[in-house]
């Protein structure tokens, strides 16, 4: 189904930052897969672990218990303060597990018609829950009736949130750390910790949207650690496989309690060799020292383009996003004639989300690239 508009490239092998077409031209990865491939292409590592579970077993269902989960679940907890963990195969999966436990502790509450707040601007997703809780007019457009229960206020606006607490029937705030699809926006400082000290005074369930912003791309594992806070729900993606479809959604606390028995579920979802998978990325990111090179490499890049180009530049570790305040679409192609990989989002904004093993040299020819593509961009 035409569902994509694609450019005209096929890439048949990638190394490390590095993606090559049939015709043996190679390409810098500015986009690792849209903030999924964040230790590159063809990692050895990687490559050795899917290898050796898939000569022992792939899937057995969750109707059996699955050593690897376990682990993996143990770990992600660990990493992320979370209690318990729903593996699932997609980010809109994910969320769709932080909307139902969402509306069960609503109903557990004794509220039949339970609300979440989200934002304008922001993408949960493409299923029916995901896109309801979407702010992207155009991802919704052609697809009502969607689902009721959800109430949107400006992103990084706390007074806007404060002001629902008079609302009835409020249960939760679903939100993204910085708003990807939404065009790299970053909240004001303090904005998650303001969310956690609202959604306490009132009883509310804070659930954060990591499908892009978890598993290192903004220098720590998940970005809420940036303010100190602990959420209720944690939806993840994208990066937690590196590129092997992986989803899941962790919770702590009341929330960790909600979904029993029969109340959800998932075929594929924690396999055995999607999990042998994650738990190699977790390995090699912690054992490399990922987070700290995307933290250092991230700012140095943002102060590069901040000082090089005439246009806002904002971001968070390897997320990064140049905003032109016009549609500037044209400038992907532009980007893949000169051998580099990019993205705009929300229309106006180039995006850069490379991987975390990006070297020195190879994240000088991205910023180089950028800034010549900006400053001429006809």
């Amino acid at each position: 189904m035409p569902t994509y508009a694609r450019l005209p490239v096929r890439f048949v092998r990638g190394e490390a930052a590095w993606l090559w077409d049939d015709r043996g031209r190679r390409y810098l990865d500015a986009l690792s897969g849209i903030g999924v491939c964040n230790l590159g292409h063809a990692h050895p590592r990687l490559v050795e672990a899917l290898r050796d579970q898939a000569g022992r077993l792939w899937h057995t269902s969750n109707l059996y218990e699955i050593p690897l989960q376990e682990r993996l679940a143990e770990r992600i907890c660990a990493l992320s303060g979370m209690e318990r963990a729903f593996f699932c195969n997609s980010g809109a999966e994910a969320n769709e597990a932080a909307i139902k436990i969402a509306r069960a502790y609503g109903q557990r509450n004794g509220i039949a018609f339970p609300k979440i707040v989200v934002m304008e601007g922001g993408f949960h997703g493409r299923t029916l829950g995901a896109l309801s809780a979407t702010g992207n007019a155009k991802a919704r457009r052609g697809f009502g009736p969607l689902l009721q229960g959800f109430v949107q206020v400006p992103f990084g606006d706390l007074d806007a949130v404060r002001a629902l607490s008079r609302l009835e029937g409020v249960v939760a705030v679903l939100v993204e750390p910085i708003q990807g699809e939404g065009g790299v926006r970053v909240p004001p400082e303090g904005y998650l910790r303001g969310l956690r000290e609202i959604c306490d005074r009132n009883g509310w369930l804070l659930m954060l949207d990591e499908v892009q912003t978890g598993i290192g791309r903004t220098g720590k594992w998940f970005a809420f650690q940036h303010e100190g806070i602990v959420p209720d729900v944690v939806a993840l993606a994208k990066a937690l496989g590196n590129g092997f479809p992986i989803g899941a959604c962790l919770a702590r606390g009341e929330a960790a309690e909600i979904l029993g028995l029969g109340m959800h579920g998932s075929t594929f979802g924690g396999n055995p060799l999607a999990c042998r998978v994650a738990l190699e990325v977790l390995e090699v990111i912690a054992s490399q020292r990922l987070l700290e090179r995307a933290a250092t490499l991230g700012e140095n890049l943002l102060k590069r383009l901040q000082e090089a180009i005439p246009f806002p530049v904002r971001g968070k570790g390897l997320m990064i996003g140049v905003d032109l305040g016009r549609p500037c679409g044209h400038l992907v192609e532009r980007a893949l004639e000169r051998g580099i990989l990019i993205n705009v989002t929300a229309s106006t904004v180039v995006r850069l989300l490379p991987p975390l093993i990006l070297a020195d040299g190879e994240a000088e020819r991205m910023a180089e690239t950028v800034i010549d593509l900006v400053r001429n961009p006809v």
